[in-house]
């Protein structure tokens, strides 16, 4: 069985070759989280709603929205703002 020896070199590329990967990673994250405008079929699934429950919000004034034509969009930062006002913690 041959052995195989490891560098300190070999371990310093390692390391730097798995943070580029990882900071690649972030970078396709947060890019695609970042998106401003989200479609109504977007915000159900994010949400885990139906489309009744997504136009109470709508009627209601829980959630605003821009419609441009027969599309009807939400601003994900509004969606984020209404998440953390809802906040609750667990007394478990």
């Amino acid at each position: 069985m041959a052995a195989t020896i490891i560098t300190t070199e070999d371990l310093r590329e390692f390391k730097k070759e798995l943070l580029e990967d990882i900071k690649k990673l972030l970078d396709v994250k947060s890019t695609s989280a970042s998106k401003q405008w989200l479609k109504s079929s977007e915000v159900r699934k994010l949400l885990g709603i139906s489309s009744g429950t997504l136009q109470n919000y709508r009627i209601n004034g829980s959630l605003s929205y821009t419609k441009i034509g027969g599309t009807l969009f939400y601003s994900h930062d509004d969606i984020e703002k209404i998440l953390s006002q809802n906040k609750t913690n667990s007394t478990n």
